[in-house]
Order: structure tokens, then C-alpha cells, then sequence
């Protein structure tokens, strides 16, 4: 029967970053098992130490915040504006968005008062500037956000209580260029993070009901578009696309990093390096 990591040691090099593979060993007796774990941890540390160096002495931002950048860049040259909204909403906002006491999502939200929320998602306060920007401004009215949302999530190694999302709008464009622009938007954030080989899947969301989801490996970007059966709470009937990435995910699966917490906002890591070294 062959030897594994212990739970441990498997927790260990998690943390570490190590590959996959690395993680899958296997070994012929504990003595084995022992002098290589030792061995790899020492070389992990090394690798972890210098990218801790280098954000010291060049690089300087974190990889979060790298990318934020980028992104905005990015997007502004495309037409889009930034726009930067409250993280605090009210419970009528999450109502408009069908997420009433019933709702999946409910029991996930992180709540302040009877009233109050910290936003799990940033489409009600979208909502909320399209009606005012569509008297003010001429369509098509492109507009993103990245900001901080909460949730009561599973802590596994994909999901964060507080995690960075993009998300990417467009109002008032012709019904029939929708899925086009959808993409031409997917391909713009993929391309400016550095994925390539991702896939669009169409799946189901607990607030949009049918999505097409941007795939590789993990879920790393989630769309919808309108008219849709929540436009009519927040007062729209344009047609319109959006869709919304994480950010700490997006890096995780550019970077090959092990767990989703090493790239977010943590008093454990820094830039993907856990400081337990």
C-alpha cells in the first residue's frame, strides 16, 4: 500500500504552494515520506522567501492591486467608466434583486441591523445608477465597478467571506448584439489577466436563473443579460449585458496558487506567500 502526506504535512504544503503533483506523492515507507517532505518544505520556503524579496524591493504592490489596475485600464480604454459605489445597502436593495428572507442567499448575507447589510454582490447598486444615467447620459451607458463583497461562504479553498469583484456593464445596446458584446467583454478581462483556454458555459444562477459562466477549472466570471424579469423593480427596459469576475479567483488560476485565501485580502499571506516561514 503506498505511503501518503499526513493530514498535516498535506496542509503544510498547501500553505507552501505546492503543485499538484507535488501534493499527490506518494512513497514507499514513512522514513521516505519524511526525508522528502523535509527536503521540499525547505525549497518552498526558499521560493516563498524570495517572492517576498521581490515585493519588497521592486515590485512593491501586491498582485491584487496590480490587477485592479490593469483592469481599469483596460476597461476605460474600451469606453467603460469606473465607478465606485457604497459597501454598505439596504435590505429593500437585496429584495429587488428577489433575495427576500426565503432566498439561498439569505442566510449568507453579512447583516448590520434589520435594515442593513454589508453588499454580497454589486449589481443592486448598478441598478440603482442606470436609472439615473440613462437622463443624463446617451446610450450605450458602460459602467464597472471593482469593489469588496461579503458573504458567509464555505471556507474551502475556492471561496472568501470578502472577495474583489469586477463586474462589467452595459445598457441600452441592441438585443441582437448582446451575446457578441458579452464575449468581446470576457476577452478583454481574460486577455488583460493573462488566462487563455477558458471556457463559456451556460449554467444557473440562484438570481438570474439561466448565466453563462466563464470556465477553467473553476468558475472565474459569472453573466447575465436584460430585459430580464428583475428590470422591472429597478425601472429599466433597455437591453443590456454584465457580467462579474473574481478577482482573488482570477489570480489564483493565473498564478497556480492552491487556495484562493493566499491571493485575497489576509493577515496570513502577502502577495501569495504564507508568512509562517
Amino acid at each position: 500500500m503506498a505511503i501518503t502526506w499526513t493530514i498535516i504535512q498535506k496542509q503544510r504544503l498547501k500553505e507552501l504552494n505546492a503543485s499538484e503533483m507535488q501534493q499527490k506523492q506518494c512513497f514507499e515507507s514513512t522514513r521516505e515520506r519524511e526525508q522528502v517532505f523535509q527536503e521540499l518544505e525547505r525549497q518552498l520556503v526558499v521560493s516563498s522567501k524570495r517572492r517576498l524579496s521581490q515585493l519588497q524591493k521592486s515590485k512593491k504592490r501586491p498582485s491584487l492591486s496590480v490587477l485592479e489596475q490593469e483592469l481599469v485600464m483596460a476597461l476605460n480604454q474600451k469606453g467603460f467608466v469606473q465607478v465606485v459605489t457604497p459597501n454598505i445597502i439596504s435590505k429593500g436593495s437585496l429584495a429587488k434583486m428577489s433575495i427576500s428572507d426565503e432566498h439561498p442567499l439569505f442566510s449568507q448575507v453579512f447583516w448590520l441591523d434589520s435594515k442593513r447589510c454589508l453588499r454580497p454582490m454589486l449589481a443592486p447598486n448598478l441598478y440603482t445608477l442606470w436609472k439615473d444615467l440613462l437622463r443624463l447620459w446617451e446610450p450605450p451607458i458602460r459602467i464597472f465597478e471593482i469593489g469588496t463583497c461579503y458573504r458567509k461562504e464555505s471556507q474551502g479553498g475556492l471561496h472568501l467571506n470578502e472577495f474583489t469583484m469586477l463586474n462589467v456593464t452595459e445598457l441600452g445596446l441592441e438585443v441582437s448584439q448582446r451575446q457578441q458584446r458579452l464575449a468581446e467583454i470576457v476577452s478583454l478581462v481574460m486577455s488583460t489577466v493573462g488566462i487563455d483556454d477558458y471556457k463559456l458555459e451556460v449554467t444557473n444562477s440562484v438570481v438570474y436563473g439561466d448565466t453563462l459562466d466563464v470556465i477553467k477549472g473553476i468558475e472565474l466570471g459569472s453573466s447575465a443579460m436584460g430585459p430580464h424579469v428583475l428590470d422591472e423593480k429597478w425601472g429599466i427596459t433597455e437591453p443590456w449585458v454584465g457580467i462579474g469576475f473574481g478577482l482573488e479567483r482570477l489570480l489564483m488560476v493565473k498564478e497556480g496558487a492552491q487556495n484562493v485565501q493566499s491571493m485575497g485580502r489576509s493577515l496570513s499571506y502577502l502577495d501569495g506567500v504564507r508568512l509562517n516561514i
